[in-house]
């Protein structure tokens, strides 16, 4: 069984909300690629940086959005506290 850095709360067909914790171990943040479009929207974070693939990671606030395309490496860096995102899949 693969143990996954965050707990998964399906909101929706497609929709979804993603809590990593504190604890979340930095090394559990991998360079990844997800099979559909999404779109990111951040619910709470303290720190916490998104990094999309040969750009430099910035700082995921309350309200930003993230537009991440199918097969497109990308990851997010710990920061405090929690960090709550919604996603949204696209076909």
């Amino acid at each position: 069984m693969v143990v996954k850095p965050y707990e998964q709360t399906d909101i929706e067909q497609n929709i979804f909300e993603r809590v990593f914790r504190e604890y979340t171990d930095e090394n559990e943040l991998v360079w990844h690629r997800d099979r559909k479009d999404r779109k990111i929207t951040v619910i709470e974070s303290t720190g916490w940086k998104f990094q999309h693939d040969n750009k430099l990671p910035v700082e995921m606030r309350p309200g930003d959005s993230f537009n991440i395309k199918a097969n497109e490496y990308h990851r997010i860096h710990k920061g405090t506290g929690s960090l709550v995102v919604r996603i949204q899949e696209f076909d």
